[in-house]
């Protein structure tokens, strides 16, 4: 078995203040000490180089022999030490500093509390809360307008066949054939991804080829194979943020979350009412701009005849 190591005790913050502040203090009086022996000794040694041996005999400074002007030099930096010890210390020292602060804290508190005074006065709290109010009101438009800028800076596009009714579908299925609008349907989707619910992509024998299938479904567990699973259209474009221009293909609720985001819309108009359970949503004329119309008859391939429309978000 291992042996636990023991950790080290944590020290108060205060009781380290408190031992250093006191370290201090000792090294300060030993050095103290040590000056006073040092003075000492030096004062006698002066004495002796003088008086016994006769060094310096004929110097003198204002009438004092050199000695003993060096001698009271010497111990007035000896006292100007002491004090610095014992005097000037215990005036100015941790305590005298900590007094200092509380006074300089209080007089601020003081100072912020005649600002906060004047404040009120001139800016009352609930005008200031009503400000606040109308100010974020302002605000949240700009923020969904945010929020959706950097998605129309590149080509999202949604991608549908409609009834003049908008009916796009019934039983998850068309309810025309029309091959030129596969045909078309695959020459501008081939290369890119191509966003839908999970039952538009239920409804396809396989996964499309050259493309990118992303399904969009509140389910947590759905796993299909070949297919990229997220729960929003926000993860959804994230996804294919690489991509020039991603395609949203359905089905009806979808299209109506993909409105926010698109920026054009290739829509086939099947020219018929037909009965549907799915349908595409309302484009409205104020918000869209038809910068491209091509009719396409009805003929032995095509029961139907159809517009082929695109539009651009103004």
């Amino acid at each position: 078995m291992f042996s636990k190591r023991k950790e080290a005790p944590q020290i108060d913050p205060v009781q380290r203040e408190l031992y250093e502040h006191a370290r201090k203090r000792i090294v300060q009086k030993k050095r103290l000490f040590q000056h006073f022996i040092i003075f000492l000794v030096g004062s006698i040694f002066l004495v002796i180089l003088n008086l016994l041996i006769g060094v310096g005999k004929e110097i003198t400074f204002f009438g004092t022999n050199w000695y003993v002007a060096a001698i009271v030099c010497w111990a007035f930096l000896l006292v100007l030490h002491f004090c610095n010890v014992w005097l000037f210390h215990k005036f100015m020292g941790t305590e005298w500093t900590s007094n200092q602060m509380e006074r300089l804290i209080a007089k601020q508190k003081a100072e912020i509390a005649l600002i906060q005074k004047d404040v009120d006065l001139m800016y009352p709290k609930d005008d200031l809360i009503k400000k606040k109010e109308e100010f974020i009101k302002k605000q949240q438009p700009k923020a969904v307008e945010e929020r959706v800028k950097p998605k129309l800076d590149r080509k999202i596009t949604m991608i549908a066949a409609a009834g003049e009714n908008n009916a796009l579908g019934k039983d998850n299925d068309l309810v025309w054939h029309l091959p030129d609008d596969f045909k078309r349907f695959k020459e501008l989707t081939t290369g890119h991804h191509i966003i839908m619910g999970r039952k538009t992509f239920e409804s396809f024998p396989k996964p499309l080829p050259n493309r990118v299938h992303v399904v969009i479904t509140r389910n947590e567990n759905y796993n299909p194979e070949g297919a990229v699973v997220v729960h929003s259209m926000d993860e959804a474009l994230e996804i294919a943020k690489d991509d020039p221009q991603p395609f949203i293909i359905g089905g009806g609720e979808i299209y109506k979350i993909g409105m926010e985001y698109a920026n054009y819309i290739e829509l086939t108009r099947v020219h018929g009412t037909f009965e549907a359970d799915t349908f595409f949503p309302e484009i409205d004329p104020d918000a869209w701009i038809v910068e491209n119309k091509e009719l396409h008859g009805a003929d032995e391939r095509h029961e139907f005849g159809f517009t082929y429309l695109t539009y651009k978000k103004k």
